[in-house]
């Protein structure tokens, strides 16, 4: 497992972090880096002579109350947090899920509809955005806020993951520093735009100058992202690289824009090991767990997590990037994973597939192997031709109040675009929703 061992005295009175121990008679302790430095403080706003910023710690019980410049950890039980993200557009509460918004909306809906959702944040990808409308109309535009009438917090996503996998032919996983129509360098990428086949570059300083032309509250550094069956070396490269473009995403960034340093590896522990030391090194916000989301299997992704996600810095905010099926969302907050993204909710729904409910989620006792607490309905079947139920009995989306299985089936039976919408509504609820009950 990654992180100090400590001893096992020590762990019995201590919560603990990998940059900070918690006493539990209201003393905090600070920890840097090869040094423990011990401090009572009867004021947990007591200043501290540190070069950089740390956070304070006072105890309740047995809660802990861990406040940071962005992050506020509330409570923690074993691994898993509850807590509040503050940026520039308000207040998160976490563990949060974010609706994919890649080109500026959630597909087939309206900002006004992710109002009514009450969706915390949306993710907005800069390759996309990159390439239409640009980096000069964007700043015209006067950021995506404005463009797409949404007031609340963005993340967005560099465009390490969109290059690699949309531009250019089919990815080689054994291609070293070049994969099909990509050529990536010290620099940064040259690759192929899926649009037009116009030759572009993007590197961590253009990424840096995207996303603050975006507004983006939450910046993600460029990195290099390798195919999930990469040789070792493969990943090794680009878990090197990628540390030496989270250094040079720092030193670009401008504005008040919140930066996440992203650990890379693959399936590999010691890799991981060494990319999270040296993100936290170089300093950033928040630390995202990147590269498994591109064919790894479940196993594999889990036994990552489990080790990484306690190791990383306590103060702030933790980040799996594109993964999550329910119930991997529900093990990867009882590993203390605080954020999550993933395009199945929206790309099921335009699909005829819905997750629903197995019982009344007020009831259900959540434990990280719970698995058991939804079904997949797939409402183009026949069996749905003259069913007059709504699609979730335990689920209080437009949708479930106002739809019928029967009249959902027959729309996408006749090509109705309302049944996008709809479908869509209602699994971006479920999804909205299990957060919240994780939340309780």
């Amino acid at each position: 497992m990654f992180g100090r061992a400590g001893n096992q005295g020590e762990r019995s009175h201590a919560l603990e972090c990998r940059d900070h121990r918690i006493g539990r008679r209201g003393r905090y302790f600070t920890v840097t880096r090869g040094n423990l430095a011990h401090r009572e403080g009867k004021n947990k706003n007591q200043k501290q002579e540190k070069v950089r910023q740390e956070p304070s710690f006072f105890i309740y019980g047995d809660f802990a109350i861990v406040s940071a410049d962005m992050f506020e950890l509330k409570r923690q039980e074993g691994h898993r947090r509850w807590g509040t993200l503050t940026t520039a557009h308000g207040k998160i509460e976490t563990p949060f899920f974010m609706p994919i918004a890649t080109k500026g909306a959630v597909k087939t809906l309206s900002s006004a509809d992710m109002r009514e959702l009450r969706a915390q944040i949306l993710l907005s990808n800069t390759y996309h955005l990159l390439l239409r409308p640009g980096l000069e109309e964007m700043k015209r535009l006067g950021g995506l806020h404005k463009l797409m009438g949404w007031d609340g917090p963005i993340l967005t996503d560099s465009g390490g993951y969109q290059v690699f996998s949309l531009s250019g032919a089919k990815l080689s996983a054994r291609g070293g520093s070049a994969f099909g129509g990509n050529k990536t360098s010290e620099d940064g990428v040259e690759f192929q735009s899926h649009i037009d086949g116009a030759r572009l570059k993007l590197t961590p300083e253009l990424s840096m100058e995207m996303q603050s032309a975006i507004g983006s509250d939450i910046m993600m550094q460029f990195d290099d992202v390798a195919a999930g069956d990469s040789s070792y070396e493969r990943y090794e490269e680009a878990m090197e690289r990628s540390l030496r473009w989270a250094k040079r995403c720092k030193e670009g960034k401008t504005g008040q824009s919140k930066l996440f340093g992203i650990v890379q590896g693959g399936t590999y522990e010691d890799l991981r090991e060494r990319s999270a030391s040296g993100l936290v090194d170089i300093g950033f916000d928040g630390y995202a767990i990147g590269g498994l989301s591109v064919g790894e299997s479940r196993e594999d992704a889990y036994r990552i997590v489990k080790n990484l996600a306690p190791s990383l810095p306590g103060d702030k905010p933790r980040y799996f990037m594109g993964g999550g099926m329910p119930e991997e969302i529900v093990y990867y907050v009882h590993q203390g994973v605080d954020m999550f993204d993933c395009v199945l909710p929206t790309r099921n729904a335009r699909h005829g597939t819905l997750f629903v409910w197995s019982e009344d989620p007020n009831l259900i006792s959540w434990d990280e192997n719970k698995a058991d607490f939804y079904s997949k309905l797939h409402i183009t079947n026949e069996t749905h031709a003259f069913d007059s139920s709504p699609v979730d009995a335990f689920c209080d989306c437009m949708t479930c109040k106002t739809t019928s299985r029967a009249y959902l089936r027959h729309l996408f039976s006749v090509g109705e675009m309302l049944a996008l919408r709809l479908a869509t509504i209602h699994n971006l609820s479920f999804y909205l929703r299990l957060m919240l009950e994780l939340r309780k």
